[in-house]
């Protein structure tokens, strides 16, 4: 395993879920925890940051916490039992139910299984009109990521939120994103190598991906409000519409790296979570996509540029069977950014595109 790279949870027994079997809970115990000292951090961080990057902007992310997934053999359990217990999101032949303790592994235990147990009980919410996976979700923000995540003090951060929460995770910002395995028409997948002007990975080859955006779920439900209005009361009654901008993100993101139309792309079928442990484990939903345009069309529309034409400087095609293969020893591999591996992990894992 690549110790940048590890899978928190796939969805391979259903060969990827569809949206209508995607759930979530949505509440402010799932925010991080904080103190006046790790804000003021947060914002002499923050200010750094955009001393030397005066583009960048805050907004506000939605936090993943932990997740419940419903086992193969018993896909409608409400795995509510109060005597289950696991050791990791790899165990999913009976269903799981992770918290942010099982979403900390670090870069030298990628590959293995969490040491941690616990006693699932009857919180746990039940999977209802079909849905298969419950992701626990709070709010976040982009400035609370750099403030977290990439902090120079990270691995402080993480020793205080395990004596203090039992929870290593518990402190940092944890925003969910989201990444896409676009495939053409002609079975070629998508990359595109990232600018050198953004701020992470830069120069690398990347897939279609961003972050789903709460402000946009806000005012589609007739919420609107500034960045730093934004509150879970606002959403909480409506948690569908949080599961709606999750996939419907992933394909914008796509409109607006790749410059392609909506109306060309597929729904999107989750694949599951990868870690990127580059940025403290950060999580990222990745999604196969498929395109009913070529890969020529693709291209000619790509350099046409698109409103984030900014943020890559060209576009790289690989067929299905090249991205099968890829692996540590592949000479590619070293270009990929941590959330194109996780992306390709899971698409090997899953294979959503198998009939």
């Amino acid at each position: 395993m690549d110790p940048e790279v590890s899978v928190l949870l796939h969805c391979a027994h259903w060969r990827g879920l569809q949206e209508s079997r995607v759930q979530v809970e949505l509440s402010d115990r799932f925010n991080r925890r904080t103190d006046p000292a790790l804000e003021q951090h947060i914002d002499e961080v923050w200010t750094e940051r955009v001393s030397k990057e005066p583009w960048l902007f805050n907004a506000a992310k939605f936090r993943l916490h932990s997740f419940c997934l419903a086992s193969p053999k018993h896909p409608h359990s409400t795995n509510s039992s109060h005597d289950l217990s696991y050791d990791c999101a790899e165990d999913q032949d009976r269903g799981v139910c992770v918290t942010n303790r099982c979403l900390n592994q670090t870069e030298d235990a990628a590959s293995s299984k969490c040491d941690c147990k616990k006693n699932i009980t009857s919180d746990i919410p039940s999977h209802s009109s079909g849905s298969l996976l419950t992701l626990r979700l709070g709010l976040t923000c982009y400035k609370d990521y750099l403030g977290t995540n990439w902090s120079r003090s990270v691995a402080e951060l993480r020793q205080r939120g395990e004596a203090e929460f039992s929870d290593p995770l518990a402190l940092l910002a944890q925003p969910l994103g989201v990444g896409a395995v676009l495939c053409t028409h002609d079975g070629q997948v998508v990359f595109i190598r990232r600018s050198q002007k953004v701020a992470e990975a830069g120069g690398l080859l990347d897939i279609p991906g961003g972050h789903p955006e709460p402000k946009v779920v806000c005012e589609r439900l007739g919420q609107a409000a500034g960045e730093d209005q934004i509150a879970v009361v606002m959403m909480e009654q409506r948690p569908e519409a949080v599961v709606s901008e999750l996939f419907s993100s992933v394909c914008a993101e796509i409109r607006d790296e790749v410059n392609i139309p909506l109306s060309t792309l597929g729904a999107p079928v989750l694949m599951g979570v990868a870690l990127n442990h580059t940025s403290a484990g950060r999580p990222s939903a990745e999604f196969y996509v498929s395109c009913s345009l070529t890969s020529d069309q693709v291209s000619k529309l790509y350099w046409k540029g698109g409103p984030e034409a900014h943020e890559s400087t060209d576009v790289v095609f690989l067929s299905r069977m090249e991205v099968l293969q890829l692996d540590r020893s592949s000479a590619l591999w070293s270009e990929l950014c941590p959330s194109a591996k996780g992306a390709v992990l899971l698409y090997q894992t899953v294979t959503p595109d198998e009939s």
